[in-house]
């Protein structure tokens, strides 16, 4: 599938609205998860695919990205990763607060997609890669920001160990996370929490009580 037939499916499959924590940024969103699901995998010729992350507002990227927005001086002027992007929601956030530079990464092809028509929606300009930021050394910066990452195990164990090695190198690291079950806590200090309206068909509440956290 070309580029522009990806991002075709997402403006297909999808409407623009806003997080409701983050009214400020508008986004390419599904309103339910199983039909762009099942329409992802007719598309791929491929069942058994995750869920098309890129196309809902994660708890824990609302309650990062609206942390951002409330307390831009964590990124103005400064050169900021954002870690499996998805819609791109934190980074579009951080470039509204006035990060000097954000590389938005993330491996989905479909999310670079939607984060570059969800970047030029908003008027900002990330740099997009489709890189596997954590087979690498972190790259130089000064804040990595990591919405709802820590879900699965072995991802969790990885992202941690490559977060670690990119604090130890001068970057703040700064997560976003609604209680999910592999997330460190001892080794972070929680800094704000928020009441994060989701999706019934993506998690177990209305509402879920979302944390954002630094890197001790």
């Amino acid at each position: 599938m070309t580029p522009y037939e990806r991002a075709r499916f997402v403006r297909a499959h999808t409407e623009i609205l806003a997080p409701p924590l983050v009214p400020e940024v508008k986004l390419h969103l599904a309103h339910e998860a199983l039909p762009i699901w099942q329409k992802t995998e007719e598309e791929l010729g491929e069942i058994g695919l995750p869920p098309p992350f890129w196309a809902f507002a994660w708890a824990g990227g609302q309650a990062l990205a609206r942390h951002v927005l409330d307390h831009p001086a964590l990124v103005r002027g400064k050169r900021v990763v954002d870690l499996a992007s998805g819609s791109g929601l934190v980074g579009i956030a951080a470039l509204k607060a006035g990060a000097k530079e954000v590389l938005a990464a993330d491996i989905d092809l479909f999310a670079v997609a939607a984060m570059e028509i969800n970047a030029a929606l908003n008027g900002v300009a990330p740099r997009i890669t489709s890189d596997n930021l954590l087979a690498h050394a972190a790259p130089r910066v000064d804040v990595i920001l990591v919405g709802d990452l820590f879900y699965e195990q072995s991802l969790a164990a990885t992202c941690f160990a490559w977060l670690t090695a990119a604090r130890e190198e001068g970057a703040t690291v700064f997560i976003g996370d609604p209680g999910r079950s592999y997330l460190p806590k001892d080794k972070l200090v929680s800094i704000a929490t928020y009441a994060v309206p989701v999706t019934r068909d993506l998690e177990d509440a209305e509402i879920k009580k979302t944390s954002v956290w630094r890197l001790a």
